[in-house]
């Protein structure tokens, strides 16, 4: 995490992979009772998630968290939209970005620092088909070079 030290509770492992992530920005989020108590356990799903800009504010649309066992009557709806909350100039940049065609605002990491619910949210950039290809070529290219480094050194 490069914002924070706090305890990793989810992550998004298929948005690196899929996008291109230009810039990152640590949001909190606006959790009801039974959901903190869900996250602090780690039953977060971040995988088909994603943020949108609605009115001067964003919101988490698609995050999955597990309803708290003993919740009963008061838990809460495992799909519904979340709040983030940011100071005014980081959502007019978030904006400024997002008009752009081609990109969105992903949620990459949720974790727990100073005691509140945290969410690392990426500006970023579908990638092609081919991209994803260069990718992977190019890491394992690197890894052939480390290991050919390490075979050497032996």
């Amino acid at each position: 995490m490069p914002k924070g030290d706090g305890r990793l509770l989810a992550q998004n492992k298929k948005a690196r992979h899929d996008y291109a992530i230009e810039e990152t920005f640590e949001a909190g989020i606006v959790l009801q009772g039974t959901e903190i108590k869900s996250v602090r356990n780690a039953r977060v799903n971040l995988k088909d998630a994603y943020a949108r800009i609605d009115r001067g504010e964003i919101f988490l649309h698609n995050m999955h968290i597990s309803p708290y066992e003993q919740g009963n009557r008061y838990n809460h709806e495992p799909l519904r939209t979340r709040k983030l909350l940011l100071h005014k100039k980081q959502i007019n940049k978030l904006i400024g970005e997002t008009k752009e065609a081609g990109y969105s605002i992903i949620p990459l990491k949720m974790y727990i620092k100073d005691g509140y619910a945290k969410v690392l949210i990426g500006v970023a950039k579908g990638k092609k088909k081919y991209d994803k290809r260069q990718d992977l070529k190019s890491k394992e290219a690197k890894r052939d070079v480390e290991r050919a480094f390490k075979e050497r050194q032996r």
